[in-house]
Formats: structure tokens, sequence, C-alpha cells
């Protein structure tokens, strides 16, 4: 049951990463990599406040030394493709958005082994239990089907809209599986998962993440569109990495039914960005823009585009 667990995360994670490589483009990649305020701003936020958030977290509920590894981990991860649906549904830069989680899951690469090598010093007990090599060949597994995914719009662009339909599907079927599977897995011990100290840092993770990745961008006076991208970039993690790292690196005696814990921070991070978005309507409902300002906003976002650094 455990391989079967382990081999369909994998396979998960790899059609969401094809999926993902087929709504990029390469040219809109290259204009934001020409103008990197806004990536910029999103790196630091992500690999900045997420991990430190995780470290605070895990000190003041004084986790266990497992407890406190997966958390890390969970904190060091680049951003999830669930910010590109909230960035849409906040009416968010989508290209930006994008160009973003293609850019923190590449310098994940080195800097999430990084951080989990500084951050893992303040715990007792933990710095043995960081498996670096495991990281880096999910990363990489991460990385490689992302860029077939691009290879596939680019040159045969037909072909995407098919390539995302099949993989979500294939994904959502996929994540039942996995669910129903690992319930029968791990049986009575999901209460360790579900204790209160755990709860908690799955619900203020997120939430933490949400809001000072606004203030940053808020700081940094980049404009409204970028500002919900970017607050979204920030809170959202790559959970299916996650999950996948804490499988495939760990063995299942000594992660036992910690790996469940991605499940509920996206349970959390799912509601309270969808709660996000539905004070934005309402807002948006209840205090439409005047003409004026919409011209003003209009004006304001195509100078901030043909601005060159």
């Amino acid at each position: 049951m455990d391989q079967a667990i382990n081999g369909l995360t994998v396979i998960i994670l790899f059609i969401t990463m094809v999926s993902l490589g087929c709504t990029m483009e390469i040219a809109k990649i290259k204009a934001h990599i020409l103008k990197p305020k806004g990536v910029g701003i999103a790196a630091v936020s992500q690999f900045g406040i997420m991990p430190l958030t995780a470290f605070c977290l895990a000190k003041m509920f004084q986790l266990e030394p497992i407890e406190a590894v997966t958390v890390l981990i969970c904190g060091c991860c680049p951003g999830g493709n669930l910010s590109n649906i909230f960035s849409l549904a906040l009416k968010g830069d989508m290209n930006l958005s994008i160009v973003m989680t293609t850019f923190s899951t590449v310098t994940a690469l080195g800097m999430m082994p990084l951080l989990l090598l500084l951050y893992s010093q303040g715990f007792d007990n933990v710095r043995n239990a960081v498996p670096y090599v495991g990281i880096t060949i999910a990363l990489m597994m991460t990385i490689m089907p992302c860029a077939f995914g691009i290879a596939i719009n680019h040159y045969k662009p037909k072909y995407s809209p098919i390539v995302m339909k099949v993989g979500l599907s294939i994904c959502l079927v996929s994540y039942v599986a996995v669910g129903v599977m690992s319930g029968i897995a791990v049986g009575g011990t999901l209460w360790v998962v579900l204790s209160p100290k755990l709860m908690a840092t799955a619900a203020l993770m997120p939430l933490t993440g949400f809001t000072l990745g606004y203030v940053m961008s808020t700081i940094f006076k980049v404009n409204h569109k970028c500002r919900r991208t970017i607050s979204m970039e920030t809170g959202c993690q790559n959970i299916q990495l996650c999950g996948t790292i804490l499988k495939v690196a760990f063995p299942p005696q000594v992660i036992g039914p910690l790996y469940l814990f991605p499940l509920i921070y996206i349970i959390f991070q799912s509601g309270e960005a969808l709660l996000f978005t539905l004070l934005f309507r309402c807002y948006q409902t209840f205090n439409p823009p005047t003409e004026e300002k919409k011209v003003y906003h209009a004006v304001h976002e195509n100078t901030e585009e043909m601005k060159i650094p």
C-alpha cells in the first residue's frame, strides 16, 4: 500500500507540472524576466516570509522534531499552482503569477536545501533528519515535467488545452484515490496529524503569507493587480511537491501519518484564499470603480508595463 501511494503521488506531481507548463508562454516569461521587480519581490516574500513563519510557528507550538521538519519542508516549498487559480479569481496579473510560480520552483532547487539547513539549526535532533538528497531529487522531478509542458505549449500549442484538461481530470481522480489509500494505510493514527498544534500551524501559515505578501508589495509600491498576485503567490505553497518530498524522502516508519499534513494545510490554504476572493468580489460589487478610476488604473498599469529597470 505504501509503495502504491508513493508511486501514485509521483505520477500526480508529474502530470500536474506538465499541465502547469502548458499554461506558460516563453515570450511572456521573457517579458517579466526583463522587468523583474514583481518577480524579485515575490521571491523575497516566498523564500523569506514563509520559511521564517514555519520556523516561528514550530518554535511557538514546541513541535516534536519530525513535526518541525514536516512544517519546515512545507514552509520552504516554492509557490504552488493554486496561486494561479486564485490570482485569476482576484483579477491579478496572470502572466506575473505564472512566471513567479515557475521562478520559485526553479530557484527552490538551491534555496530549499539551503533554507532547511539554516532553520534546522534552531532545533535539537532536526539537522540530521532533513533528507537533502531526497528533496533535490523531488525538485528535479518537478522542474523537468514543467519544462516539458512549456515545450508542448511552444511547439504544439493546439495540444495544450487537451493536455491541461486531461491532466487536471487525471489528477482529480488520483487525489481521491490517494486520500482513500492514505486513510486505509494510517488508520487510527490520523489523530497525530489532527493534533491542535498542527491544525493551528496549518491555519496560521497561509494566513501569514497572504497578509505579509500583500504588505511587502505595498511597501514597494507595485500596482494593485500585482499586490493581489504576490499575496497569493506568497501564501500558496506547492503542496503536491511537499507531499511528494515527505513520501519519497522519508521511510514510512519515520514520517508515519505526518505525510498527510500537506492535505490539512491545503484545506486551510484554499479556504482562506477563497475567503479573500469572496471579500474582494463583494467589495467590487458594492464599490464599483468609476469611469475615471478605470481610465487611471488602465494608464497606470500600462505605464508600469512599459518601464524598463
